[in-house]
């Protein structure tokens, strides 16, 4: 019955750490959402300031250019990290099936242990 109990608490330490993975990539997604976001407005500014808005003009500012590029490095990342995520809640699932099964097992081991448990007391 031993096995049974460390069972449930190996798989329930499973759900648990998908779920700790998934908040990270939530976190990691904002966080780069957010840092897009900053680069977008520095952009703007910096066209705003040069007056040239086409990436191809010889004259657009360098910053920009290279502000644009982390920016796309940024959302490239990002969607990357969604990805993940969904693998990671796809096992998530896959973990918690895992875990109510080995719940149900010790549960259904427990009520004969319960039963007797209760006939001994019935009997003293």
């Amino acid at each position: 019955m031993k096995s049974r109990e460390n069972l449930v608490r190996l798989k329930r330490f499973q759900v648990n750490e998908k779920r700790r993975q998934i908040m990270q990539l939530d976190m990691m997604i904002a966080e780069f959402e957010r840092m897009a976001n900053e680069l977008d407005v520095q952009i703007a500014a910096e066209e705003k300031k040069s007056g040239i808005t086409d990436v191809n003009h010889f004259a657009y500012p360098t910053f920009a250019k290279a502000a644009r590029q982390r920016r796309d490095n940024l959302r490239n990342s990002q969607t990357d990290l969604v990805q993940q995520k969904k693998v990671a809640e796809s096992l998530l699932a896959e973990a918690e099936v895992e875990l109510s099964k080995a719940e149900m097992l010790e549960s259904r081991d427990l009520k004969p242990r319960e039963a007797e448990a209760g006939r001994g007391a019935m009997i003293g």
